[in-house]
């Protein structure tokens, strides 16, 4: 229904229907210089399930045009997002670097043709005789360099024979442009710098506005979909794939970027959180880069689900992080286990039940899916719970372990509280209680109803493991900024728990896995710092949110 198509859909299809193409053809271009935060999931979903909608195809190109900032380390991280999320570019995996000849030998077509000329101002030269808004700009003094002189030294700015800033190539389009992308832009500067890609084979770098429309036009991209910063730059790229005359040029389609409320994506600051050593990486699990939420435990299909519903739209707005959250949960809750894990334990010790005796319980492994089978816990006289699952004075409405009262242990027995040990600090060291035998889990008892039902593990066989709480790297309450500029961050965006007791199953958890601790959230064994038999646990995200996703959005 034409209602419900984006309006990037809609401009496509009047394309075909026209034919201004036959087929569509689209692309990721990043540059390799940081990591994909979960902004660029969306791009990387858009481009790809546009292609696959009207069945075309899919290409993966990093613009490496500035070896000042790109690493292979970059680039071997944006391929395992692009991989992980699904778009599959098959074997149309390129550089912009792999068309560094052919970007060349443009510029010096555009020279032959007059639309082109070196430049000796400097930077801030350039700059000045550029002009602002409200400002017209002034011609360069070399603007009308004959053609033969430029040609010679745009080959000796290629021949090295120019210092970095003595010599740059400029477009002769228009001085007198409202648009200031238009006033004659710098195409070509002098670099001698070594390329990831083409080691010292170049010592003169395309611009990136230059670089790129011929990129998309050489690979024969139909539609070049990119976010709303560079709808004031597509008469230059309109003005490049023209003046270079390609035969069937790419046209530029802009949508609005997605952003997260109180998340840092600027790799900047992320770099800086690197380098001052607040964060273990990249991909440390605090973060909104795509490696960091991989890491975290959110799933390919969390991801696509939130960018199915943040929408294509026009105008930029700002996305709550809680909707990234209930994605995750909507995923997690029917394919995850659900077992029981105690973050604080406090010892519960049940006086009248068996010394050295196990039983073997039986538990199902998700209520709400019962493909997932069921397992076997072990329960003995001695168990972990929760600190705060027990109180000597508790308050009204609180229903878990108190003197005197009776609790379920889910899976498990019906136990009556009897008191508690303490420390000479007053702590609780162990709480004692009495189990009924006929209360069994699944036994059919029907006889009284209790209102609180706890988890536990049995303290003989649990296994002790370290589980790690995050918040936000950054304090929502004050801002991501300072007044200085400098980033507000969170003391409390790491809890680390070494003293955690899970069921033994846990033990054999590999990286990745991911399991709903009882009312704790859900979890994921970290692949950076779990070993075998011995698991990091890293919280994905809590069971509960109070945020609600809006009508429509379902």
């Amino acid at each position: 229904m034409e209602g419900s198509r984006h309006f990037i859909e809609v401009e496509i299809d009047k394309d075909l229907e026209n034919g201004v193409y036959d087929h569509v053809c689209t692309r990721f271009p990043p540059e390799p210089n940081g990591y994909l935060h979960v902004g660029h999931a969306k791009s990387i979903l858009l481009n790809y399930g546009l292609a696959v909608e009207y069945g075309g195809k899919f290409n993966m190109r990093f613009d490496d045009t500035n070896p000042t900032k790109e690493k292979t380390e970059f680039v071997e991280s944006i391929l395992a997002d692009v991989r992980w999320l699904g778009a599959d570019f098959e074997d149309r995996l390129y550089f912009a670097s792999d068309y560094f000849q052919k970007m060349y030998e443009c510029a010096v077509f555009l020279i032959k043709k007059g639309k082109a000329y070196v430049c000796d101002l400097s930077a801030q030269e350039i700059k000045e005789y550029r002009g602002d808004y409200n400002t017209p700009g002034r011609d360069s003094p070399y603007r009308d360099r004959p053609v033969e002189e430029n040609l010679r030294l745009f080959q000796e700015m290629k021949d090295g024979k120019f210092a970095d800033g003595e010599r740059v190539l400029r477009a002769k389009i228009d001085m007198l442009s409202g648009n200031i992308n238009m006033r004659d832009p710098v195409i070509y500067r002098v670099a001698h710098m070594s390329h990831h890609n083409t080691g010292d084979a170049w010592c003169i770098y395309p611009m990136y506005d230059f670089a790129h429309p011929i990129e998309d036009a050489v690979e024969g991209i139909t539609h070049s979909i990119c976010t709303l910063e560079f709808e004031d730059h597509r008469p230059l790229y309109d003005w490049v794939v023209r003046e270079c005359e390609f035969a069937s040029p790419p046209r530029q389609i802009e949508f609005a970027k997605l952003y997260l409320t109180n998340v840092i994506t600027g790799k900047r600051y992320i770099k800086k959180l690197v380098e001052d050593a607040v964060v273990d990486g990249w991909d440390d699990p605090r973060l909104a880069s795509i490696a960091a939420l991989r890491r975290r435990g959110y799933t390919p299909e969390s991801i696509r689900k939130f960018v199915d519903m943040v929408g294509v739209s026009k105008a930029n707005s700002s996305v709550d992080y809680g909707m990234l959250e209930y994605c995750i949960r909507e995923d997690l809750k029917l394919k995850s286990p659900r077992m029981m894990a105690v973050l604080d334990p406090v010892k519960l010790v049940i006086d009248n039940y068996p010394e050295g005796q196990t039983e073997m319980l039986e538990a199902p492994n998700n209520l709400e899916n019962a493909e997932l089978g069921v397992r076997s816990i072990p329960f003995g006289r001695e168990l972990y719970i929760e600190r705060d699952d027990f109180m000597e004075e508790p308050p009204k409405k609180y229903f878990r372990l108190f003197p005197g009262n009776e609790v379920r242990l889910m899976y498990a027995y019906f136990v009556t509280c009897t008191g508690c040990e303490k420390d000479a600090q007053g702590n609780v060291t162990v709480v004692h209680a009495t189990y009924d035998p006929a209360t069994k889990s699944g036994s059919g008892f029907e006889g009284r109803k209790v209102k609180g039902t706890i988890h536990w593990v049995d303290a003989k066989h649990a296994k002790q493991v370290e589980c790690r709480l995050y918040e936000n790297i950054v304090d929502e309450s004050k801002g991501i900024l300072d007044e200085e500029g400098a980033l507000n961050l969170n003391p409390r965006s790491l809890t680390v728990l070494k003293d955690c007791r899970v069921e033994p199953g846990l033990a054999n958890a590999r990286a990745y896995d991911r399991f709903q601790f009882v009312r704790n959230g859900y979890f994921c064994a970290d692949y950076k710092d779990s070993k075998p038999g011995a698991p990091v646990f890293g919280r994905i995200v809590e069971l509960k949110s109070s945020y609600t996703i809006p009508k429509g959005e379902l």
